[in-house]
């Protein structure tokens, strides 16, 4: 069959799966990031290996619990002590994985397993697998001994997962002192789900109880959805000097499995099975990983409109208190009363508007110190108030975060510190602030070097009418109270009438909005640099919120293939397993009914002799 559709699919879902990052910690996160590390390891290790090489050899891998007598069953099987079994518990050793010497090509490389180094003489750790060559094992079969799935070493029972999810059949050895034990049947369940290939060892059965355990073990298996998986039993007696089982003991399990590996249709029929199984597996399990994804992404997204909302109150705090009169109090009132002379003025007020304007043209002309004293007033009084709001924004975005989970997670990653502005804020602020002053007088200057305007201008001075431009703009709605209205008001409507006078009516107010959103944008744009702080520590957590969509594009591309791909689509419908050949000549074993009801259980016992 035509497979390269399907791993050119598989290759693009495992790219994605294997880039995912879930560090945020939010319930669910922890399961789908092991998950997507699974997947991707089981990608690697057998699906897309299996599919490139589809008739390589059957690897049975024959797993199971301490003390089963895994090692045994193997040696038992060749007739030859390929793998040494451990007397004290726990034994770290490396994997033995035996094949045909005619078959090396399939196992002498990375082909499967690419994460295991090989070696041909034993070793003690679990990174390296130790190749066996052995003529008496049949062509198109390889068996791979695994460390025990219940071992105390958490290394021996992640590798003892690898290897069976590496398997196109699980040898599943238990002891009938044990086959009831909750971590056995966690492995066996999961091969049930993932429809994997999966024959059962029944190991040192008691003479007495080869009539009721065996059977008990497979009303288990009926009931919990491996009613068609092969059960063998293997009585309990004594082994040989070579610590070997009699063979009569083994001979069902390994003519059943000569005669798999015989029959090119059964053998690829269970590839298929298995295959198929785990293929259906990820594609079932990828979608999870999506939705932690989406979790997280939406959390980010919580973050994210909280620290826009704060820095938004800060900008919004800034624009109405610098046009309701709350600048024009302290320093910069009292230095504009210096500049224009505030008693004089006020009564000028009631005078005509010429001679008013003779009387700025000798005090802007005769006293510029005093008008770079307000300039300077307004810069630290803006400055001040600015950088106040950005301190309080910083804190609030902070508190906010440090009250979710996912931002906690993220202040913790991040070097900055984010319940204050960045060191380069009150520069940034003073720099901001400057460059609206400058927005102003030109402002000022372009209008009053028109024609109609150009006398009065030139009388008043660039930096006297900028001023009085400022002192307008941070009055131009309201909001003084009180004894202000009779002080800073005043000093207001007087900055106003100076200014109609010299420009008009429409001029001045034009003047004042422009001035006044250039003033926004300024503060804005320093806002927002501050606020890039925050959506760089987002963005730092590894979050990928397309990868969502790409894990979900990736699953329907493999269903897509697969629903094309006949024999795959009917790989459980053909499975070898499902039509044991062993036959009543067995000398001891026990296999389920092929429509798999619990009275369906033959029972073999040993003949005499």
């Amino acid at each position: 069959m035509s497979t390269a559709a399907l791993t050119e699919a598989l290759t693009g879902l495992r790219s994605v799966l294997a880039d995912v990052r879930l560090p945020l910690s939010l319930p669910g996160s922890a399961p789908a990031a092991a998950s997507a590390k699974a997947m991707v390891a089981q990608l690697d290790d057998y699906v897309l290996p299996r599919l490139a090489t589809l008739d390589a050899p059957l690897l049975a891998v024959i797993g199971g619990s301490t003390g089963a007598g895994k090692s045994t069953l193997i040696n038992s099987l060749l007739g030859r002590v390929v793998s040494r079994p451990g007397v004290i518990r726990p034994t770290t050793r490396s994997p033995v994985l035996v094949y045909h010497p005619d078959e090396a090509e399939y196992f002498t490389s990375d082909r499967i397993l690419p994460g295991l180094a090989r070696s041909f003489d034993p070793a003690d750790d679990t990174h390296t697998l130790q190749l066996v060559p052995h003529s008496a094992l049949p062509r198109g079969l390889a068996l791979l001994d695994a460390p025990d799935v219940d071992s105390v070493v958490a290394e021996n029972r992640l590798l003892a997962g690898q290897l069976l999810a590496a398997a196109d059949l699980w040898l599943f050895v238990t002891s009938a002192a044990r086959y009831a034990d909750a971590v056995p049947w966690e492995y066996l369940l999961s091969a049930a789900e993932r429809s994997a290939a999966v024959a059962v060892v029944l190991d040192r059965v008691p003479p007495a109880a080869m009539i009721e355990v065996p059977p008990h073990l497979g009303r288990l298996m009926v009931e919990r959805g491996l009613g068609r998986s092969p059960l063998f039993a293997v009585p309990e007696t004594a082994t040989n000097a070579a610590g070997m089982l009699p063979d009569a003991a083994v001979a069902p399990i390994r003519t059943w499995l000569a005669t798999l590996a015989a029959d090119q249709a059964s053998r690829q029929a269970v590839v298929l099975q298995t295959l198929d199984g785990a293929i259906a597996s990820i594609a079932a399990s990828a979608p999870s990983v999506a939705d932690a994804v989406d979790g997280e992404a939406e959390a980010l997204a919580q973050l994210r409109g909280d620290a826009d909302r704060s820095f938004a109150e800060a900008a919004r705090t800034i624009a109405v208190q610098t046009s309701d009169g709350s600048l024009l109090r302290g320093e910069v009132l009292a230095r504009w009363q210096d500049f224009v002379g505030t008693g004089e003025f006020m009564r000028a007020v009631e005078q005509r508007i010429g001679w008013l304007r003779d009387k700025l043209r000798a005090t802007l002309r005769g006293e510029p110190r005093q008008v770079n004293e307000v300039k300077l007033a307004v810069e630290s009084g803006l400055e001040a108030f600015v950088r106040e709001e950005g301190d309080a924004a910083a804190e609030r975005a902070e508190s906010s975060w440090a009250a979710h989970p996912a931002g906690r997670i993220v202040i913790a990653l991040t070097r900055d510190d984010l319940a204050r502005t960045s060191p380069g804020f009150p520069d940034a602020v003073s720099a901001a602030i400057r460059s609206w002053q400058g927005d102003v007088l030109e402002l000022v200057s372009e209008v009053g070097a028109s024609k109609r305007s150009k006398a009065r201008y030139l009388a008043l001075g660039v930096n006297g009418v900028g001023v009085a431009l400022m002192i307008v703009v941070f009055t131009q709605t309201g909001g003084l109270t009180g004894a202000e209205v009779g002080v800073a008001g005043g000093t207001a409507v007087l900055a106003q009438r100076l200014l109609e006078a010299v420009f008009g009516d429409d001029t001045v107010r034009r003047l004042t909005r422009l001035a006044k959103e250039q003033l926004d944008a300024r503060i804005e744009a320093v806002l927002a640099v501050e606020l890039a702080r925050y959506d760089r520590a987002l963005g730092a957590s590894g979050v990928d919120p397309s990868a969502a969509v790409a894990i979900r594009g990736g699953v329907d591309a493999v269903m897509s293939c697969i629903a094309t791909e006949p024999a795959l689509a009917a790989a459980q419908a053909a499975s070898a397993l499902t039509r044991s050949e062993v036959s009543g000549e067995v000398v001891s074993g026990i296999v389920l009914d092929p429509v798999g009801h619990a009275d369906g259980i033959r029972v073999e016992v040993p003949d005499e002799g």
